[in-house]
Order: C-alpha cells, then sequence, then structure tokens
C-alpha cells in the first residue's frame, strides 16, 4: 500500500508533513508512505529543504495520492510540462488535496461538479477555476476528498487512513497525535469531520 504527498517548491510544511506523520501511525506490512516531488528536492515556503522520497511518475502508481499546498500552487497549474506528470486517477485511486492543493486537481479536471474545501486564499482561485468552495474544513465524495485550512490536514490523513486500513487505524493515528488531555475530545471532533463520507 503506497501512499504519495505531491509536495512542491513552496510547499506549506504543515499540510504535507503532518499528514506524512500521522500516515505513517499505520504499522502494516507493506504500508509506505512517500514524499513526491517533481525534483530532487524541494524548499518550503520558510526554507526548509527536503529529498524527494518518491516521483510524480511513482505517485501515479500509489493506491492513494494527496496533494500538500503551498504558495507556488499558481505556478505549479500553470507549467504544462509538470501537470502534464501528473496522471492521477479516482476511479484506481484515493485522490485527496490540502488547501491550495485542491486547484492541482481542479485543473487537472478531477473535481468536476464537485463541491470542495480550501484555505482561504485560494478560495477565489478555485472558484475561477469552476470549483464551488463550501465553508467546512473536510468533504469528501467518492475517492477525492479536499480539506481547508492547515489544521484540516489530519482529517485528510484520517479519511486515508480510514479508507485503506479502517476505522480503527484512523483513530488509533488520531489518539496518537492528539494534545494529551485532550485525546478522545479530538478524536470525536476529527472522525465527525470524515466519518459521514466513509
Amino acid at each position: 500500500m503506497h501512499i504519495a504527498i505531491l509536495t512542491f517548491d513552496g510547499f506549506n510544511e504543515l499540510d504535507s508533513l503532518i499528514a506524512l506523520g500521522i500516515l505513517n501511525r499505520v504499522k502494516q506490512p507493506g504500508w509506505r508512505v512517500s514524499l513526491a516531488c517533481p525534483t530532487p528536492h524541494v524548499r518550503s515556503m520558510n526554507g526548509v529543504v527536503l529529498e524527494a522520497q518518491a516521483s510524480l511518475e511513482a505517485a501515479a502508481m500509489a493506491d492513494a495520492v494527496l496533494v500538500g499546498s503551498g504558495m507556488r500552487t499558481r505556478e505549479v497549474v500553470a507549467d504544462a510540462a509538470l501537470m502534464a506528470r501528473l496522471h492521477l486517477d479516482p476511479q484506481r485511486q484515493l485522490l485527496g488535496a490540502q488547501c491550495s492543493g485542491t486547484l492541482v486537481l481542479a485543473k487537472l479536471g478531477l473535481l468536476n461538479d464537485l463541491p470542495a474545501c480550501t484555505d482561504l486564499i485560494s478560495k477565489p482561485w478555485v472558484q475561477e477555476a469552476g470549483v464551488a468552495v463550501l465553508e467546512q474544513p473536510f468533504v469528501a465524495r467518492g475517492n477525492i476528498a479536499t480539506a481547508g485550512g492547515c489544521l484540516a490536514s489530519p482529517y485528510l490523513a484520517a479519511w486515508v487512513i480510514a479508507r485503506l486500513a479502517g476505522i480503527a487505524a484512523a483513530q488509533s493515528a488520531l489518539h496518537y497525535v492528539a494534545p494529551v488531555g485532550e485525546k478522545e475530545a479530538y478524536q470525536v471532533q476529527a472522525l465527525a469531520h470524515i466519518q459521514p463520507y466513509l
């Protein structure tokens, strides 16, 4: 089971790395989570340099793909050669997007008539791409999910875990990362956002 997190130059650390950390809480044989990047190294919006763990082409073969956000997403969607490398298919993959990552799914024509979630800065760009934006942190339909706001990243990760490994695995991952003294309340809140879409 391979989950790829698309991570581009200018990426938001919270979106890509929180999802990476939560998804890696699943300890099942063959479970693998990787940062898939267009180049061997990418630099975050705050100057953190990461080494790619997978290519965009490898992400096309993954069981699930999350599209992280960042301050250069509009440059990403304007780069025809880069977008041509993104072969995503909701018929055979779970697809999720965080904040401006929703714009990537929109520009790939994968959202069609689906309403989506995104952050407030990206909202007008997503709307210009013809997608209705919801005022909520998470939504999913079928194999496509979107989340809005950096701290909605756990909802997206938990949805992927629940779909691929079961709700108990999602509960366990959320419980692990939740603040001490708030674990039960955090878990209940997060699951309330994703369970209607499972």
